[in-house]
């Protein structure tokens, strides 16, 4: 997994990209691109802990670029909910694609996560 700095904190693993930016607002976006699977996963999780050490108000994480989510990236999911929770920030799910939606909802999860549409919303 590489991470590069002088972009504002991209990171990359096999399957998955991501980036970090702070809006003018103060929240943190999390947007992820590729597959949030056991390959994907890794590269996420140590982008979810860079974007939690900056204490933000507010994570919004933009999954509209996500191909594909499997259920330790439906985990990983769930665990970020749970340290947002432990840490004190508002976590927002934003845009996830039909599959990631059907899973959330097939599994429970929209009941703890709470998607919504559109990385606007979510910031709203």
């Amino acid at each position: 997994m590489d991470v590069d700095e002088s972009t504002g904190g991209t990171v990359a693993g096999a399957a998955l990209t991501g980036e970090l930016r702070t809006t003018d607002g103060g929240a943190v976006v999390c947007a992820l691109h590729g597959d949030l699977d056991l390959d994907g996963v890794g590269a996420a999780r140590a982008l979810f802990a860079r974007a939690a050490a900056e204490r933000p108000a507010l994570l919004a994480v933009d999954l509209s670029g996500v191909g594909f989510c499997d259920s330790s990236g439906l985990n990983l999911l769930l665990q970020l909910r749970l340290d947002a929770q432990r840490d004190g920030f508002a976590l927002r799910i934003a845009a996830p694609p039909a599959q990631l939606r059907r899973l959330l909802e097939i599994t429970g999860a929209t009941a703890v996560l709470a998607p919504v549409d559109s990385l606007e919303a979510a910031l709203a």
